[in-house]
């Protein structure tokens, strides 16, 4: 067989076969955005669609008629903006000093942070810390106790390390501080590691749900993640409100009021995450060179 041939023939098998993987991806998501803005009668007609004959917004009206939705996206965005610039604080405040490689006692304190890696201190021992520090019913609780993350702490680390010496020893002479050196030499050089870093601390902070299950009984100041729990897998209401509506209004069925809360939990961060995809992938490859 011809060489070229037999290329192209590679060629279109990758298309294709990457083509189906696409398609296995994203045909779940064309579902339960269909499935969202069907009429409720045919949505119960025909079950499965990708392609509604008639469009209703029916769902989202029903689960929009309380603040429900609005305020545990409200908190959910608060804990994902604080909690992410918390994480990279703090983070940055470990890694900065276990970089220093004359740092006494840098190499226990990293076979430590190793060690939690792999062994947890486990739910219940966390739970009772937890209540100890009166962070029960407290959005503290959804960000405190995983304060900074092992595994993003050695790719910060060593991003620190492969930075120049030179711009530190500059610093010195000049009398700069450590501190001084972090926030003013360090920080500003380390963009791609931050923004990497940043973006799976929100990812995490946003798709976060057994912390609040754990923790946060006012429902109040419950996620949204909780709230499609409850719906999804429970099948529990408290989203909508009939009454509110015109005398004789009857209520979407639950698969209309599941498919809309789950659109609108992930469109945030659907309608965040093309601009910030690129650092996924330099995310993915920073201190991977050295260990």
């Amino acid at each position: 067989m011809d060489k070229s041939l037999m290329g192209r023939f590679i060629d279109w098998t990758n298309y294709l076969l990457l083509g189906l993987i696409a398609a296995v991806c994203i045909l779940p998501f064309i579902y339960i955005l269909s499935a969202s803005l069907t009429a409720p009668e045919e949505l119960l007609k025909r079950g499965f669609i990708l392609i509604p004959h008639s469009f209703s917004l029916e769902g989202y009206r029903y689960v929009l008629s309380t603040n429900t939705i609005v305020n545990s996206l409200g908190v959910t965005a608060l804990v994902t903006v604080v909690g992410t610039l918390v994480n990279l604080l703090f983070t940055a405040l470990m890694a900065y000093p276990l970089a220093q490689r004359d740092l006494f006692g840098s190499k226990l304190i990293m076979k430590m942070v190793v060690f939690s890696m792999l062994f947890g201190g486990g739910m219940i021992p966390t739970y009772l810390i937890v209540r100890w520090t009166g962070l029960l019913d407290h959005v503290g609780a959804l960000i405190i106790p995983g304060l900074i993350s092992a595994f993003n702490l050695i790719i910060m680390r060593n991003f620190f390390q492969n930075l120049p010496d030179g711009l530190e020893e500059a610093a010195r002479i000049d009398g700069c501080s450590d501190p001084g050196i972090l926030f003013r030499i360090v920080i500003p050089l380390s963009a791609p590691v931050l923004a990497s870093l940043a973006l799976f601390y929100a990812v995490g902070h946003w798709n976060s749900y057994f912390s609040a299950v754990l923790y946060i009984n006012d429902s109040s100041l419950w996620p949204i993640q909780v709230w499609l729990r409850q719906i999804v897998i429970l099948s529990q209401g408290g989203i909508g409100d009939s009454t509110s509506f015109e005398t004789g209004y009857v209520a979407p069925p639950a698969e209309t009021i599941k498919m809309a809360v789950i659109v609108l939990s992930v469109l945030p961060i659907l309608v965040v995450y093309p601009f910030l995809q690129k650092h996924f992938a330099k995310g993915a490859l920073l201190g991977s060179v050295k260990g």
